[in-house]
């Protein structure tokens, strides 16, 4: 009797270690699985903002080729222009606002 209540003693010891054992992994599972989504949502994050800097340093280079083209020649085509670049502008702010 005693050969049993030890073995089911120790069943239940094994028992117990291999669910630490499990938790343990799966949680190291989990923290991995964390971590990656984090870094892809900071490179998620980088690309966006890297995107967002060159289309504001494409609006403005039109911009400034828009300024300059008028100013060299203030022809109502380039003033056109300038107020079409402008009016972009004005709605890119209005969209940070």
């Amino acid at each position: 009797m005693a050969a049993f209540v030890a073995a089911v003693a120790n069943f239940g010891v094994e028992w117990d270690r291999r669910n630490r054992e499990a938790n343990r992994l799966a949680e190291a599972a989990q923290r991995r699985i964390e971590e990656e989504q984090r870094r892809v949502e900071e490179e998620q994050r980088r690309v966006e903002e890297q995107e967002q800097a060159t289309r504001r340093a494409a609006v403005e280079v039109e911009r400034d080729l828009a300024l300059l083209s008028y100013l060299v020649a203030p022809s109502a085509e380039n003033q056109r222009k300038l107020g079409l670049v402008l009016a972009v502008l004005d709605d890119y702010r209005n969209a940070l606002s």
